[in-house]
């Protein structure tokens, strides 16, 4: 019984149950603890699965084709060809001179050829998940070094089919290496009908993807029962992925092409969000399954081996993506973060290397060897990151700064406004119109070289170095207004100023209700929730149009604010105790209610007409009567 399925997949869930939590708490990212996962159920440490696991990666590789499905429903041809210069200039440079460095590496040490393809192509890729939870989670998405890194794993994505493509075909090239278990339902075809085949199943994909699959959903669609469209939805996976599999190509391949034929349809969207459970969950299988099969006896008679490798392919890696960032003139700062975010091999070289293994073009050692050598580079990446912020990006900001003339920085203006993006950009907008000048600070410089072409006195560093702030007058000034999005940076802002520059009035933006908590109990007199304002006046907008009074509800509205602003003094008292803040947080809820409704009815008893542009109206026409 415990070698069973059931027992099986019990054993699996509880790791990733487990162990995921705990690795995105410390910061390691979800991949790393499916990983991790693994490792601890698999044979090496508690030995809870072992070759009975089999069934389950089987069922878990499943995985892989819906990521690659969903990966093609992301890359409309539109929006692809809107970024095919960055794609090409920055993404296919990437993979190809990568790809090169390694095969030409592996060759000339004496492997071979076909055995050099495989490793150098997936080598070459880099971890989608790593390095777009970590832009994410440090706000740098819309910096250059977030833009070029997304039209990279943009680029490695489209790459995966040549690679899932080019495996099949090299294997079939040393097809006497190759079991029959692994041949096609085409193999006993001539060698040029079985091409025919290939294309044909490929254009097939393409014409069914407009003239059948997408009448099938849209009737699917209207029997508006959603287990029947999930089931459509599983059907269209499957069926593509059973089509590549009779001509000997990738399933993943198959359905990365379906998704990109429905990128442009209307049922998009449907399609992602009813299939994004099972990928995730059946993804998260595939990397445990892979955890569980790292041979850690291998790896400590190779241990040398093992991290030589893995340091070298970060070390190349890096040096060839910093390359292509400075050909492509992106500052030294976000070229480091660009350069050390895409260092690691990526999660699909996982698939490669045992897809490689099952088509006999690499053998059981070297790819066990190679499985290590990715998860130990996606291991270092955060640290690489951290050290990179901690111990790099200070001294590198200070260089470039110091390259710009001081004499721009020489002005002293009463207000410090710090971070020009959305929200910093319509204040400081806000204060130039009414004639308020304020030193402008941000730590993206592509975006302050745009917002000075655009006419704006902005300056580039980074606004939690205390040089930097004397620079920018903040020991004369008055006023020093946070638009960070940043929680982090806006704490460590906070505590900074207030033992540094005491004369400094903080006014600060919170993302949202729970920062603004922390925010006060640092002792910050003015918190401004982010789109508190705007959520309000969208309010008082309906009330408007459903008949209430314009004065009336423009008190309403302003009163509905000072409660909220107010209860976070209460709740700053609490805010360490989970269960009273939930239940502060729901007193203070109803009493803003209560005492907004008995404002209403007192402005109603009270028959206030002021700004009512309806009542002044039917006054003046009475009046002309």
């Amino acid at each position: 019984m415990e070698n069973g399925f059931l027992f099986q997949a019990i054993i699996y869930l509880s790791a990733a149950v487990i162990c995921v939590p705990l690795a995105k708490k410390i910061g390691m990212g979800s991949v790393l603890g499916y990983l991790l996962a693994g490792i601890i159920i698999g044979p090496y440490i508690f030995g809870f699965i072992g070759e009975e696991g089999e069934d389950i990666m089987h069922f878990a590789e499943f995985g892989v084709v819906m990521m690659l499905f969903l990966i093609g429903l992301e890359l409309e041809p539109s929006k692809l060809w809107k970024m095919r210069q960055m794609i090409t200039k920055v993404g296919l440079s990437q993979v190809l001179l990568t790809t090169l460095i390694f095969f030409g590496f592996l060759y000339f040490i004496g492997t071979g050829w076909r055995q050099s393809l495989a490793i150098s192509t997936s080598l070459a890729l880099s971890s989608t998940a790593i390095t777009l939870q970590s832009l994410k989670e440090k706000d740098q998405m819309n910096t250059a070094a977030g833009r070029n890194s997304f039209a990279v794993l943009l680029m490695q994505d489209i790459a995966v089919i040549p690679i899932l493509a080019i495996l099949p075909l090299i294997a079939l090239a040393a097809s006497s290496d190759v079991d029959m278990e692994h041949m096609s339902l085409i193999s006993q075809f001539p060698g040029w009908l079985q091409t025919i085949l290939v294309f044909g199943a490929v254009i097939l994909i393409v014409v069914a993807g407009r003239y059948v699959i997408s009448p099938m959903l849209s009737l699917v669609a209207k029997t508006r029962l959603r287990e029947l469209f999930v089931g459509g939805a599983l059907l269209v996976v499957f069926g593509i992925a059973f089509l590549m599999e009779m001509v000997g190509l990738s399933p993943a391949l198959g359905t990365f092409l379906g998704g990109v034929v429905l990128a442009n349809s209307q049922f998009k969207h449907e399609l992602e969000s009813d299939l994004e459970p099972f990928k995730g969950l059946l993804l998260g299988l595939f990397f445990i399954a892979v955890g569980a099969s790292i041979n850690f006896g291998l790896i400590s008679e190779n241990a040398l081996m093992v991290f030589a490798i893995a340091l070298s392919v970060l070390l190349i890696k890096s040096l060839v993506l910093f390359g292509i960032g400075k050909v492509n003139k992106i500052s030294t700062d976000q070229n480091l973060i660009f350069a050390l975010g895409l260092s690691q091999v990526g999660e699909f070289a996982f698939v490669t290397f045992s897809f490689a293994t099952e088509l006999h073009i690499m053998n059981a050692k070297t790819t066990e060897i190679f499985m290590a050598v990715t998860a130990i580079s996606m291991t270092f990446t955060p640290l690489l990151l951290l050290l990179n912020e901690r111990l790099l990006l200070p001294y590198i900001g200070t260089k470039e700064k110091d390259d710009k003339p001081h004499d721009e920085m020489e002005e002293s203006n009463k207000v410090i406004l710090a971070g020009f993006s959305n929200y910093g950009s319509t204040v400081g907008r806000f204060l130039r119109a009414n004639g308020i000048k304020a030193t402008i600070l941000d730590n993206d410089s592509d975006r302050v070289d745009l917002l000075r072409k655009m006419g704006f006195e902005v300056y580039y560093g980074d606004v939690t170095r205390v040089d930097l702030l004397e620079m920018a007058g903040a020991g004369e000034a008055n006023i020093l207004i946070s638009a960070i999005r940043n929680p982090e940076t806006n704490y460590h802002l906070v505590s900074l100023v207030k033992k540094h520059f005491p004369n400094l009035e903080l006014m600060v933006r919170a993302k949202d209700k729970l920062e603004a908590i922390e925010l006060k109990d640092l002792e910050v007199s003015h918190v401004y929730i982010q789109n508190l304002e705007s959520a309000v006046k969208l309010g008082k907008d309906v009330l408007v149009k459903l008949g209430f009074r314009a004065h009336t509800v423009h008190v309403l509205g302003q009163n509905f604010i000072k409660y909220d602003e107010d209860s976070l003094e209460e709740l700053v008292k609490v805010k360490h105790d989970k269960n009273t803040l939930i239940s502060k947080m729901k007193k203070s809820i109803e009493m803003q209610e209560n005492l907004v409704s008995f404002e209403l009815k007192r402005r109603f008893s009270i028959n206030d007409h002021a700004w009512d542009a309806e009542s002044q109206k039917e006054a003046t026409e009475k009046n002309k009567e």
